[in-house]
């Protein structure tokens, strides 16, 4: 590979595959500063510019596919990547680009099947749920919240059989591992309960619920955390973990 790449001795390389958020908050920016204060170089291929800020999103344009392939192969000429995470990829035809961008990548891949914002305003066009499953194929944990669970799977999880019945239909697709989030799911007292499933394993991770009108974003924050955990080479248990706890610290502050 060319040399502009780094060295060894700089941290390891992770990129991020989604939109950008005008407000800084989620998308690209949200993923970049994570990576940062993770230790890790963080690159990005930009899927689609979003106008955006905490209350909504006002518009969003997205980059034509041979923009996205063009990002994409610039970066992988000339970088090691050591983790992948997939953020808003807006339509059809930019999920399908992605997927066969990472057809030959053989890395870890953190899917955030991101659908609709913290405001409420959808962000993936209803055409493209489909095409993602090519992604979930390639994906090493993907990570829906609840809503975005139930919106796939038909199964919302809530309880530890619904649970099993949605990471059932992400591993039929050929996902790894699905960490199901709990934030959106109402619970016995004030905790949040977030699932790791494998096909062989199954970790709760059971945390007190953090008051914050802050949360815009924290879904990349969390995936981004994880990617750059994995990139670190963490193993997925302590990787999911770390950034677990590197979500919570950031809701806190």
């Amino acid at each position: 590979m060319p040399g502009t790449a780094p060295d060894p001795q700089t941290p390891p390389y992770a990129l991020t595959i989604a939109s950008s958020d005008s407000g800084g908050g989620a998308g690209i920016q949200a993923d970049l500063k994570t990576m940062t204060r993770l230790g890790v170089y963080g690159g990005s291929v930009i899927v689609a510019a979003t106008a955006q800020n905490t209350r909504g999103v006002e518009g969003s344009h997205v980059f034509p596919t041979e923009s996205i392939r063009a990002q994409y192969e610039a970066v992988a000429d000339d970088f090691d990547i050591a983790a992948v995470k997939l953020g808003m990829l807006a339509t059809a035809e930019a999920v399908e680009t992605v997927a066969g961008c990472l057809a030959d990548y053989d890395g870890p891949v953190v899917l955030d099947p991101v659908m609709v914002a913290t405001s409420g305003d959808r962000l993936l066009a209803e055409d493209a749920v489909d095409a993602y499953d090519a992604l979930f194929a390639r994906a090493t944990l993907v990570t829906p919240n609840a809503d975005e669970a139930e919106a796939l799977t038909g199964v919302f999880p809530d309880s530890p059989a619904a649970v099993s019945e949605a990471a059932d239909w992400f591993f039929d697709r050929g996902a790894d591992a699905v960490l199901l989030k709990g934030g959106h799911v109402a619970t016995d007292g004030d905790t949040v309960v977030d699932t790791l499933v494998t096909p062989t394993e199954t970790t709760t991770f059971v945390n007190p619920r953090i008051d914050s009108a802050a949360t815009h974003g924290s879904g990349c924050t969390l995936s981004s955390a994880v990617a750059a955990r994995l990139a670190r080479g963490d193993d997925l248990t302590d990787a999911v973990r770390h950034g677990i706890e590197f979500t919570r610290a950031t809701l806190a502050e």
